[in-house]
């Protein structure tokens, strides 16, 4: 019976890992930093990968995750292109501080709002943080909830896979 059990978990995982041919929804509407509307269509990278993490202001795994990743990011960019999006799941009654947390924290990240959690539900976000890679095209290749100290080595190590194949 553990056998069984072991199987699905591990299969249900991998499901979950890599969504193959998923696409990013594109009219879906998210704010700004400084609350313009805009749909989600906005979120590109000219063709190069994506991370894509969903975060709130009072999740401490989330913001460990993008202090992590702020440490290597310049370097990331740099190398493979990568642009990192980070969407906010703070409601209207915290919405107003992600802007002071962002700054406070000095994310040079692109930073929308899903104040009310459409987007989040399009992405079949439950918990924070969840984090996608999506290739050149679109596609999410690849997405984990929580954050384990290192997971980010993981997540370049995915993209300059990415990179390679499109050569």
């Amino acid at each position: 019976m553990k056998k069984i059990l072991l199987t699905l978990v591990a299969l249900t995982f991998a499901g979950c890992m890599f969504a193959q041919n998923a696409k990013l929804p594109e009219n879906v509407t998210i704010k700004t930093l400084d609350g313009q509307s805009v749909q989600s269509s906005v979120i590109q990278n000219d063709g190069k990968p994506m991370i894509i993490s969903f975060w709130a202001t009072w999740c401490k795994p989330c913001n460990r995750e993008l202090n992590a990743i702020k440490e290597v990011y310049e370097e990331w960019q740099e190398e493979t292109g990568v642009k990192l999006i980070a969407v906010s799941i703070d409601d209207a009654r915290s919405a107003s501080r992600v802007k002071p947390h962002v700054d406070g924290n000095s994310w040079e990240y692109e930073v929308y709002i899903d104040q009310n959690q459409d987007f989040k539900r399009a992405m079949n976000v439950v918990n924070v943080p969840h984090t996608f890679i999506v290739d050149g095209e679109g596609n999410i290749v690849w997405q984990h909830t929580s954050y384990v100290d290192g997971s980010e080595e993981e997540m370049i190590e995915i993209v300059k896979g990415l990179l390679k194949e499109e050569k």
